[in-house]
């Protein structure tokens, strides 16, 4: 009896120390690694640098030369303008693309779904490796634009230059607009389609007020990545962008590498930070349903 009676708390405390255990996996291992560093870095903005010691003081200096510096918030205007071109780009290709692929029937369209996920499963680099050989005088896009009559010999426009940076991102970041804006469409009954096209509506009525309307938080979400990712990119336009294509994400890698000023180089990333939690924000307000209705 002794022991049945005592089962019950030792049997209860091994519940309680199992959800513990759990718990701790949950939620310490994205405190440990994502909320730490983060916080870790709006610490460091408030520092600065003296000579070559950062000073750990209380301070808004770095915050401050960033709005009174005009090249960095010239850099941060320009990349901005780049992350929404990419977007647009991204949205304007990306949408056909995925309404295409979600109306082959069978297990084609599956297929097609596996070409655009093995690209993610490769390493950044080689890719816009790939994207650079791609883009340079002796390149694919040049022999074609030769081939085409368009131009007469290779031309370096394409490389080491803003362009370069929009095509390259634009190419390796297009798999993200075109996956979510598939998987809104997928999840569109076919019997909404059905009962439109029996009430007699046309195939562009049916697209502009069941198709598209129900894509939408898809299309947000592939444009929430684009934007994103460009914002903070830093490789791309490092290795295809040149002199001639500097964005915020290199001047933020320059900080914490040549010019050792971590304490800007965190205050810098805080502001990207800021803007995509903002940028989140409004997609997931628009994405929402209580936002649509009229």
């Amino acid at each position: 009896m002794t022991g049945l009676a005592t089962s019950g708390p030792i049997a209860r405390a091994r519940a309680y120390a199992t959800l513990v255990f759990w718990l701790g996996l949950v939620w310490g291992l994205p405190c440990l690694f994502i909320l730490i560093p983060l916080l870790s870095f709006l610490l460091f903005g408030f520092w600065h640098v003296d000579g070559n010691e950062i000073v750990r003081t209380f301070t808004l200096r770095n915050y401050v030369e960033f709005v009174a510096n005009e090249s960095y918030r010239s850099v941060f205007v320009i990349t901005l303008f780049l992350a929404l071109r990419v977007m647009a780009i991204n949205l304007l290709l990306g949408y056909p693309v995925a309404y295409f692929i979600a109306s082959v029937r069978g297990r084609a369209r599956y297929y097609l779904v596996l070409a655009l996920v093995v690209p993610l499963l490769m390493s950044y680099i080689i890719k816009i490796y790939a994207m650079r050989g791609i883009l340079g005088p002796n390149g694919l896009l040049n022999h074609a634009l030769i081939w085409l009559g368009i131009l007469n010999q290779p031309s370096d426009l394409f490389l080491f230059n803003m362009n370069a940076v929009l095509i390259t991102m634009a190419v390796i970041m297009l798999p993200f607009m075109i996956l979510p804006v598939f998987i809104a469409l997928e999840r569109i009954p076919k019997g909404l389609l059905d009962a439109s096209a029996d009430l007699g509506a046309t195939p562009w009525q049916t697209f502009r007020r069941v198709i598209l309307p129900m894509s939408l938080p898809g299309a947000v979400v592939g444009a929430m990545f684009c934007f994103v990712l460009a914002l903070g990119d830093f490789l791309a336009p490092e290795l295809v962008g040149g002199t001639r294509g500097f964005t915020f994400g290199r001047l933020v890698f320059s900080q914490f590498g040549m010019a050792f000023n971590w304490p800007l180089g965190a205050a810098m990333s805080v502001v990207l930070l800021a803007v995509a939690l903002g940028v989140i924000g409004l997609a997931g307000r628009i994405a929402s349903p209580r936002w649509q209705r009229p």
